[in-house]
């Protein structure tokens, strides 16, 4: 089989799970608390994210009952509307976990280009793709 040239990069999805095995925190709830935060409701999240609101809502309120802990503050009507806002957990969950993923993204492409991708550029066929 000819030799030609592949280009090969590591993919790593990291959560927080519970010790049941529940989901607390992702990725996509980390999207929806940041829709939240940027757009001042959960309406406003929903719309943004393509998704219900009930789905956001569920989401959030499922990850706040695993934590024991509101992430979101509901504002309910009145002379401006309603609309919500991200406790100090929510935001501090926020920056942590996009820390977080930045450092496991970072750690685990340095891991792969030094344990893995020796042995396969040596044989000549692949090269590293330095990804998004």
């Amino acid at each position: 089989m000819p030799s030609q040239s592949r280009k090969l990069a590591v993919k790593v999805k990291v959560w927080i799970e519970d010790e049941d095995g529940q989901m607390v925190f992702g990725t996509g709830r980390m999207r929806i608390l940041e829709a939240v935060d940027q757009g001042g409701s959960i309406q406003a999240a929903a719309k943004e994210l393509g998704m219900s609101y009930r789905a956001v809502w569920g989401k959030i309120k499922a990850s706040e009952e695993r934590l024991g802990q509101p992430l979101v503050t509901k504002h309910i009507g009145g002379a401006h509307g309603g609309g919500s806002e991200l406790t100090p957990l929510g935001k501090a969950l926020v920056s942590s976990f996009r820390h977080f993923r930045e450092v496991t993204k970072t750690t685990s492409d340095a891991l792969f280009r030094g344990l893995f991708i020796p042995e396969v550029i040596d044989k000549g066929s692949l090269s590293y793709d330095e990804g998004d």
